[in-house]
């Protein structure tokens, strides 16, 4: 699968570690230095900022879509490709989503979560087929990890779910781990649903 564009979800919070900012913007850098566009939340500020800054600084290309009530809270960013005002989250989610080949996960708060998850929830009804990968800097994720595995053994989810996604540790991994994501298929909605019984 070749891939063109990616959606990008990431905090906005401005009193992070040095090394989830250094690590945004090493991800901004490595995607325009691959010529891939980027659509993310449009903010100025926190991870999102500091992506979206290299990305440009490299020549990329940065999309942005924020709703209006968060122009203000998240600083809609305005150095960036273009910047898109929605109504609300619901369409901001939406739009993110349409016509990207790939999902990246930064570190972030209740709202990247919920972004990831419904990215993860289509993948597992083939509505959304491409690579969703999750950048584990400082091992932020490794509990969500342990929790998604937890729900593989205990029956919530099925053992291929756990093919939805991957992992990498240093942004400039990222090229290399969309290009060997397992192929996923719409038929995937055959196996949403888990039917064997517990052990």
């Amino acid at each position: 699968m070749s891939i063109q564009r990616v959606t990008v979800y990431a905090a906005s919070s401005q009193a992070l570690h040095g090394d989830y900012i250094s690590a945004a913007a090493r991800l901004g850098q490595t995607l325009a230095g691959r010529g891939i566009s980027i659509v993310y939340g449009g903010g100025g500020r926190g991870l999102m900022g500091a992506m979206a800054d290299a990305a440009m600084a490299a020549g990329g290309e940065v999309h942005g879509i924020i709703p209006e009530f968060l122009t203000r809270v998240e600083a809609g960013h305005q150095g960036i490709t273009s910047l898109e005002i929605v109504d609300d989250m619901r369409s901001r989610k939406a739009k993110m989503l349409d016509a990207s080949d790939a999902v990246i996960a930064l570190p972030g708060g209740c709202g990247t979560f919920e972004e990831l998850f419904e990215a993860m929830t289509l993948k597992r009804l083939g509505q959304f087929l491409g690579p969703i990968l999750l950048v584990n800097t400082r091992g932020y994720y490794d509990r969500l990890i342990a929790f998604l595995e937890q729900s593989v053994r205990e029956h919530f989810m099925n053992p291929t779910h756990l093919e939805m996604w991957q992992t990498v540790t240093e942004p400039e991994q990222v090229p290399t781990a969309l290009g060997e994501a397992p192929a996923w298929s719409a038929g995937a909605i055959a196996q949403a649903a888990v039917v064997s019984s517990p052990s």
